[in-house]
C-alpha cells in the first residue's frame, strides 16, 4: 500500500495561483504528465460531445507563447491517469499549457468559449489546511494496523465505515463544515434547501451596503403541516384509487405567505391608521392575542427583518412577505460526506479522527480487554477536545475588540 505524502507541496506557483502547467513540444514527445495536486478529470476533447462537460481542465497551444496567442486544442488526445496523450508529437517550439478550470476562466484562450470556467483551481486554494479522507484511511491503515500492532487486520470497508461515521459526527459540533449560499427570494417566497443541508446556522438578507440582517424563525408564529389531506363536505379525508389520501395546498401558508408584516411587529404606517387599524391589535377588536400593540411588545416579534421557516413537506424554506426579491444568504450545516472520500479534513482535526476510527473498530470486536477500549475511549475524547480548540478561531485581539465597547476593558 502506498504511503501518502502527509500533504506535501508539490505545485509550482504558477499550478497553485494560475492552475496551469505548461510544457513546450521538441517534435519527439507524445505525452505530457501534469503535476497538479487536483487528478484530471476527461470526458472527451470534443466541445460538441455531451461528456466534454466533464473535463476540469481545458488544453491550449500557442506557437509564440505569447499572452493572448494561445488557442484552445480540440484535435483527438486522449487522457489517463494526470497524463494527456497527443495524436501526433507536437512539432519542437510549440507552446503547450493545460489550464484548470477556474472562476475566472483562466489566462488562456482567446474567446470567452475558449476559456476554462469552474471551480478546479479556486478548490485546490487553502487545501494544504486539509487532508482528504481517502490518506486519512491509506494513514490508518499504514500505521496503526499489522503485525505487533494494536490492530492486527481489519478490513478497508470496515476502517471507511468509521471514518465516514467519525467525520459526520465531527461534522456537527467540531469541524467547520458550514456552508453559505446566495439566493434571491423568488415571488413564490420559497427556495428549495440545498442538496447536503443537515441543519441551518443563520439566515440573513443583505442590503445595499452588503451588510447583513438576521432574520429570525417563525417558531410559534406559524406552523407548517406535514400533510394537507383533501376532505369531503363531512370533513372526512378522501383517497385515491389505492387507498391514498389525496392531498392538496396548504391554507396555514398561503395566508402566512399572504400576511402583512406589520400588522405583527407593530411597525403601523399611516396608511394603516387610514384604513382602519390602531395600535391595539390586527383591527380595532384587538383579535389573536393583539400581536402588532406598541406598547408592551412581544420581543420576539418586535423586529423588522422578517421571518423563515422551514417546510419539511415540500423540502423548502419560506419567507415572510416583506422578503419578496431580496438577497439572502443561508449558512448551513453539511455532514461532511456529500462527495465520499474526496471529502476534506482539517489537519487540526487528523489525529482524532485516527482516535475515532481505533478505538471504533476495537470497542466493536469481542473479546478485547475493556481496560484498553477505555484507555481508547479516553484518548478520543481528549484528542476530540483538543481539535475543539485548535479549531474554535478564538484570537484574544478580537476578543478584546468586541469588549471595548462594553464596561470592562481587558488588558493584554
Amino acid at each position: 500500500m502506498p504511503i501518502p505524502n502527509g500533504g506535501l507541496i508539490t505545485e509550482t506557483n504558477q499550478q497553485y495561483y494560475e492552475g496551469a502547467q505548461g510544457f513546450q513540444g521538441d517534435g519527439a514527445l507524445f505525452s505530457f504528465t501534469t503535476t497538479f495536486n487536483t487528478d484530471l478529470t476527461f470526458g472527451s476533447y470534443d466541445p460538441n460531445n455531451d461528456n466534454y462537460l466533464y473535463n476540469n481542465f481545458k488544453v491550449y497551444t500557442s506557437a509564440t507563447g505569447l499572452p493572448d496567442s494561445y488557442t484552445e486544442f480540440t484535435t483527438a488526445y486522449t487522457v489517463l491517469g494526470n497524463t494527456i496523450t497527443f495524436p501526433a508529437a507536437p512539432v519542437n517550439g510549440l507552446f503547450i499549457v493545460v489550464q484548470l478550470k477556474s472562476l475566472e476562466g483562466g489566462r488562456y484562450g482567446q474567446t470567452v468559449q475558449e476559456k476554462a470556467f469552474g471551480t478546479a483551481v479556486n478548490e485546490n486554494y487553502d487545501s494544504y489546511a486539509y487532508i482528504k479522507l481517502n490518506d486519512i484511511i491509506n494513514n490508518f491503515l499504514v500505521a496503526y494496523v499489522g503485525q505487533d500492532k494494536l490492530i492486527p487486520s481489519v478490513k478497508r470497508t470496515d476502517v471507511i465505515f468509521h471514518a465516514k461515521r467519525g467525520l459526520q459526527e465531527f461534522s456537527y459540533d467540531t469541524l467547520r463544515s458550514i456552508k453559505s449560499q446566495e439566493l434571491t427570494v423568488p415571488p413564490s417566497l420559497s427556495v428549495i434547501v440545498p442538496q447536503d443541508y443537515v441543519n441551518y446556522t443563520a439566515v440573513s438578507w443583505i442590503d445595499q451596503l452588503g451588510v447583513k440582517r438576521p432574520i429570525y424563525p417563525a417558531n410559534n408564529l406559524t406552523t407548517n403541516p406535514t400533510e394537507v389531506p383533501l376532505q369531503d363536505a363531512a370533513g372526512v379525508p378522501t383517497q385515491d384509487n389505492i387507498g391514498d389520501n389525496l392531498e392538496g395546498t396548504s391554507q396555514t401558508n398561503q395566508r402566512w405567505d399572504g400576511a402583512n408584516v406589520r400588522f405583527i411587529n407593530g411597525v403601523w404606517t399611516i396608511d394603516d391608521y387610514n384604513n382602519g387599524y390602531d395600535i391595539s391589535g390586527y383591527d380595532q377588536g384587538g383579535v389573536l392575542n393583539q400581536y402588532g400593540q406598541q406598547y408592551g411588545l412581544e420581543g420576539t416579534y418586535s423586529q423588522v427583518n422578517g421571518w423563515f421557516r422551514i417546510d419539511h413537506r415540500e423540502g423548502k424554506m419560506s419567507f415572510s412577505s416583506n422578503l419578496a426579491g431580496a438577497l439572502i444568504v443561508l449558512e448551513y450545516i453539511s455532514d461532511g460526506l456529500a462527495y465520499d472520500l474526496d471529502t476534506r479534513v482539517p489537519k487540526m482535526a487528523e489525529e482524532a479522527l485516527y482516535a475515532h476510527i481505533l478505538h471504533a473498530v476495537i470497542s466493536s470486536r469481542i473479546n478485547q480487554p475493556e481496560y484498553i477500549v477505555q484507555r481508547l475511549k479516553r484518548e478520543r475524547s481528549a484528542k476530540l477536545r483538543n481539535a475543539k480548540i485548535r479549531l474554535s478561531q478564538i484570537k484574544m485581539s478580537e476578543v478584546v475588540q468586541v469588549m471595548r465597547g462594553q464596561s470592562k476593558w481587558l488588558k493584554h
